[in-house]
């Protein structure tokens, strides 16, 4: 099923997205002209990527029983000082005491298997249009 995904412009820097019913807010730092308001679109990019992985976790761990209230993931960007692109993503999953050894490797997998990593390893093609008028 195709899906859109409307953004609009409600003041300053700030852009909206509204999408399956919900309003993602963005806005840029104060240090780039913005007030700050809410996360810079980067930011949600990467917090995307984390959370997908957070998802991942929580899932493999709630089939098998697994408490996760001593867990967390972390992710870790290092920066290319010349071109300022991320030139690489690590992500931590801190496993409660209780994680079995045995599930280690899987969850790992599992993390993997993360739809936003797996979009942006085989990434969709890109169109850009403008129209002028509605």
């Amino acid at each position: 099923m195709d899906r859109e995904m409307k953004i609009s412009f409600p003041g300053g820097l700030r852009v909206d997205a509204e999408y399956k019913g919900f309003v993602m807010k963005t806005d840029q730092p104060v240090y780039l002209g913005g007030d700050g308001s809410a996360p810079a679109p980067f930011d949600m990019f990467l917090a995307s990527i984390a959370t997908c992985a957070g998802y991942y976790v929580l899932a493999f761990c709630n089939k098998r029983e697994i408490p996760t209230e001593k867990a967390a993931v972390v992710m870790k960007t290092k920066r290319n000082p010349e071109t300022k692109r991320i030139e690489k993503i690590s992500i931590e999953i801190q496993l409660s005491p209780e994680f079995p050894e045995k599930y280690k490797k899987a969850v790992i997998k599992a993390v993997d298997g993360c739809t936003v990593k797996t979009h942006i390893l085989n990434p969709p093609v890109f169109e850009v249009e403008a129209k002028i008028g509605n």
